[in-house]
């Protein structure tokens, strides 16, 4: 151990650390500029990760459209790297190690986290985890700052033989998997996921996975592909008549839940129409606040329920990080879902690119390496 520019004392790899690196730096509305900063200095129970694989996710596409957040920022949370310093009193990991890191972690003992409700505990409303600037994941660049209470309990080593790409769908399928557990699915159920992008069919495969029977629902036949590899079998076309389409799979009923994943408050009343009385739709991409006309009689009389789901719960961790590290090579390979992969210096036209989704783009990922 020896002092460094970075803080308190620091143990560091081989590769010195330079003090500038790459980000790709939000600077206003539908501004993001790859620019030189500073590596960001850790302190003590931090670690400073070098970034392999960061995914671009609808929510960061979100704040840089529609400028929810100052400026400046570095974005990006669905990320994967290596260690290459760790500040004083951190133990369990070293320099070296493979890690993904959940940028939001709870604090375990407010209301919230007493009622399992997380994502409302103000301790996981804090990002953990930076690219310098105000904390906002801060994957788009070459290395982050991981803070203490993150490091003691939402980092995660990566085993040897688990590519980068994989360790970082970690957290997405966190928020989809529970989104797939507060639904409680019963094997004789059947399920309607509307849209079929990285995270449609991240939903479906795992509702899939409790053996209930799944339609999914999408404008692109190459979607439908793709959702193929992961035994999602019963395609439905969106330019049709997705509701009617449901009920005539379902002896006239309707699904017995539906789940939206893709924006869009107007696809709220397909899934509305789509489900059987007493059923439920869950809302997992409508995460900007609005107005949204449903009819209320089929919430009182058919007894359907609206329901939503945000963020991942610390609670089911360790079944996530089972799920995604054994399911690399037993039918969960979640790299199958990576249709673009960009340089850093190139990472202006990935958002743009996720932002403007095409038929053939899926999750798109921005690698600082490469």
């Amino acid at each position: 151990m020896s002092k460094s520019s970075f803080g308190p004392e620091v143990s560091s790899n081989v590769d010195v650390v330079p003090a500038t690196m790459r980000a790709a730096v939000y600077r206003g509305v539908n501004d993001v500029r790859v620019e030189t900063i500073p590596v960001p200095e850790i302190g003590k129970g931090e670690v400073l990760v070098k970034i392999h694989t960061c995914g671009i996710c609808g929510t960061d596409l979100k704040k840089i459209h529609i400028g929810s957040h100052d400026a400046p920022r570095v974005f990006g949370h669905e990320m994967s790297g290596t260690i290459v310093q760790v500040g004083e009193g951190v133990d369990g990991f070293a320099v070296g190690d493979r890690v993904m890191a959940y940028h939001h972690i709870p604090c375990g003992e407010c209301y919230y986290c007493r009622k399992k409700t997380f994502a409302q505990c103000e301790v996981y409303k804090k990002v953990g985890c930076t690219a310098g600037f105000s904390p906002s994941g801060g994957g788009f660049a070459e290395y982050i700052r991981v803070m203490d209470w993150i490091v003691q309990r939402g980092l995660v080593k990566i085993p040897d033989e688990i590519p980068f790409e994989q360790a970082a769908f970690l957290e997405p399928v966190n928020t989809c998997y529970k989104a797939i557990q507060l639904l409680n699915l019963q094997p004789d159920e059947t399920v309607l996921v509307i849209g079929q992008g990285p995270i449609g069919i991240l939903l479906a495969a795992l509702a899939r996975r409790t053996g209930a029977t799944v339609l999914t629902s999408d404008l692109y036949p190459e979607r439908h592909a793709i959702a193929a590899r992961f035994g999602l079998d019963h395609p439905l076309d969106a330019r049709g008549d997705v509701a009617a389409a449901t009920k005539a799979a379902t002896e006239g009923r309707g699904a017995d839940v539906a789940l939206l994943a893709v924006g869009g408050n107007a696809l709220i009343k397909v899934a509305m129409e789509s489900i059987r009385p007493g059923g439920r739709v869950m809302l997992f991409a409508q995460t900007q606040h609005g107005e949204a006309p449903f009819d209320p009689a089929a919430v009182c009389m058919d007894e359907k329920t609206l329901m939503g789901s945000y963020s991942s719960s610390v609670s089911f961790n360790e079944d996530v990080n089972r799920l995604v590290f054994s399911g690399f090579r037993n039918g969960f390979d979640l790299t199958n879902l990576i249709s673009h992969r960009f340089s850093l210096e190139n990472s202006v036209a990935a958002i743009d690119l996720a932002s403007h989704p095409q038929a053939d783009s899926m999750k798109i990922v921005i690698q600082p390496g490469s």
